[in-house]
């Protein structure tokens, strides 16, 4: 292994480029993640094979044997019953991508980081930064497994509080490897700098976040599927059983009716603060990048809450759950683009 080297641009851009493809992989694997949640098929595969996993079934035999595995799970006999093998093969197929494309996220990081270290083109600091996006990513295998494991019990349900680890974990790992390709890429402070917006863009970010993980715990508790109608939840704009569950720190987690609203007051929030944010426009010279991308943010904002809504309103499509969730990842990522370019001092 080679001494670190002195900056160098072409290197940098090599290192960078490496991480925003990474941070592009990551999100592919939030969205067909999601598509996996909605379609319920992340319980279709019962065991977890980290070598032998990675191979699909190659023949009649092979699908008889998933299959029959499939038919002694808590799933099929509750929910699935009289399922046929080819409607089995549908809800396989996707959690099998699922988890192969995180298997795929490992071979895409480790033999690059091996060869940027080897190289010495890694300094201290982004070693030790890569080195924790290394265990995040091998933590986030680990909380996935956990998280199916939780389904193949008696109540063939996962944990809602699993399930948002596991997306809140995802959506981490994300910004930490796009904010990581920003500041490599020397875009850090690439917008003349602000102060004033880099630190708006980082609370809105933390918003953003917080909005993602009450709505993971909406989609675990499938609370989507009730009081679907908007902005009032059965009459009222607060539900009759906000506290169901009584004033208890249970029920803001557990309570199907203050989950589903709470998450509708944070989108509501988080809304207004990415239209709030776009004021800093002002404050930015015209033909800044930085002035593009805090116009942007507000954009974001708006097209991902009436995504919000459409996706109660018509009872949580497939289609729009899945891209109602991108969209998430995406408005964290104008928000950190928008950070990105405003660091002072970088």
């Amino acid at each position: 292994m080679q001494a670190p080297s002195p900056p160098h641009p072409r290197r940098q851009t090599l290192v960078a480029a490496w991480l925003f493809v990474l941070s592009v992989l990551v999100f592919l694997m939030i969205v067909i993640g999601g598509a996996t949640r909605l379609t319920e098929s992340g319980l279709s595969i019962v065991e977890w094979k980290l070598v032998s996993g990675t191979i699909p079934p190659l023949n009649e035999a092979d699908w008889q044997a998933l299959f029959a595995e499939y038919r002694n799970s808590p799933q099929y006999r509750q929910i699935n019953a009289g399922m046929s093998l080819e409607d089995f093969k549908g809800i396989f197929w996707l959690e099998f991508i699922h988890r192969l494309w995180g298997r795929m996220l490992g071979f895409a990081f480790v033999p690059p980081f091996a060869f940027f270290w080897w190289r010495g083109w890694l300094d201290r600091a982004l070693l030790g930064r890569l080195a924790l996006a290394l265990i995040l990513g091998a933590g986030q295998g680990v909380l996935g497994w956990l998280m199916v494991k939780s389904g193949l019990v008696n109540d063939p349900r996962v944990s809602h509080y699993r399930l948002a680890a596991h997306l809140g974990l995802g959506i981490a790992i994300y910004g930490y490897l796009f904010w990581l390709a920003c500041s490599v890429s020397r875009v850090a402070g690439g917008g003349g700098g602000s102060a004033v917006v880099f630190g708006r863009a980082r609370f809105l970010a933390a918003l953003v976040f917080l909005t993602a993980l009450s709505g993971a715990l909406v989609a675990g508790l499938r609370a989507g599927m009730a009081y679907n109608t908007f902005p009032l939840m059965g009459g009222r704009l607060i539900p009759d059983d906000y506290l169901a569950y009584g004033a208890t720190l249970a029920n803001f987690f557990d309570n199907i009716a203050a989950v589903q609203f709470n998450h509708r007051v944070l989108a509501t929030v988080t809304a207004a603060a990415a239209v709030l944010f776009g004021l800093n426009i002002r404050r930015i010279p015209a033909g800044s990048r930085l002035r593009v991308a805090v116009a942007v943010v507000p954009i974001a904002g708006l097209i991902q809450y009436g995504l919000g809504v459409a996706t109660l309103l018509l009872q949580v499509p497939v289609s729009l759950g899945v891209l109602h969730q991108g969209m998430a990842v995406l408005l964290l990522t104008a928000v950190l683009w928008a950070a990105c370019l405003a660091r002072p001092g970088a």
